[in-house]
């Protein structure tokens, strides 16, 4: 029997807590795992809390570089004290377009160094958010271990990915790669065994998904667009992402 993993969604945002209940029963009914990423320290306790329901929720914590300024501190003590509940570490990363000046842009790159310790030192797989920052977290990471790390989004350029699939990142593609051409043949050029499929719920997606948040009953039909991308069938596709993602995952 193969798994479906949505490899990057926030199951914790205040979306999804109305529908919780059906929301865990769908998964079950899919078979599908799902990488649940935190924003702060408030959602990172909700994700541990939904982890609890059921081990289908894969609870990853950290803090996203919106939040790079808030409560650094109680969130490196929940890793600490959690790091054998947790999954991973994430969302945590870089992106420029919340620093209003040098010194957010030294704390957020603290912060993010901070994380990646962590990651390091408790063996933990991490979700990276890298939104106009591609070449500087590149630079970063070699000096970290990159086997379990996930660039989530992809949306670099054809050089940034050689360069993600030669420093061992995964990357992921979700549901805007149904109706995006630059996303198709970005998947096209990547690496088979460092693929990975998300949502990135609750973002909204238009086109087909009419503007609907992300919800993990989009999964099928991202394996399905990677598959015929591929040229491979979609239980090959799906099985290779089983693959993958337990692999990104350490299992």
């Amino acid at each position: 029997m193969t798994w479906y993993f949505d490899s990057h969604i926030h199951l914790s945002d205040p979306e999804y807590v109305s529908d919780m209940e059906f929301i865990l029963k769908e998964m079950e009914y899919l078979k599908l795992k799902a990488c649940c990423v935190s924003m702060n320290f408030e959602s990172s306790l909700q994700t541990l809390e939904l982890a609890k329901k059921s081990n289908l929720i894969l609870p990853f914590i950290g803090i996203h570089p919106e939040y790079a300024n808030d409560e650094f501190e109680n969130i490196s003590d929940l890793i600490i004290k959690n790091h054998s509940r947790i999954s991973g570490i994430g969302e945590i990363g870089l992106d420029p377009t919340y620093t209003n000046n040098n010194d957010d842009v030294k704390n957020q790159n603290h912060v993010f160094e901070t994380l990646l310790s962590f990651a390091e030192k408790f063996n933990k797989p991490i979700s990276i958010h890298s939104r106009k920052s591609l070449d500087d977290i590149f630079q970063i990471m070699t000096s970290y271990n990159t086997k379990h790390a996930l660039l989530h989004w992809f949306d670099g350029s054809k050089k940034q990915l050689q360069k993600a699939m030669d420093m061992g990142f995964y990357v992921s593609y979700g549901p805007v790669m149904i109706y995006a051409n630059d996303k198709q043949t970005l998947l096209s050029k990547t690496n088979e065994s460092q693929i990975l499929v998300e949502t990135d719920g609750p973002v909204k997606f238009s086109r087909c998904f009419e503007m609907k948040s992300g919800q993990i009953s989009f999964i099928p039909s991202v394996i399905f667009c990677a598959s015929k991308i591929l040229g491979i069938s979609f239980d090959e596709m799906a099985s290779l992402l089983e693959k993958n993602s337990n692999s990104f995952l350490g299992i």
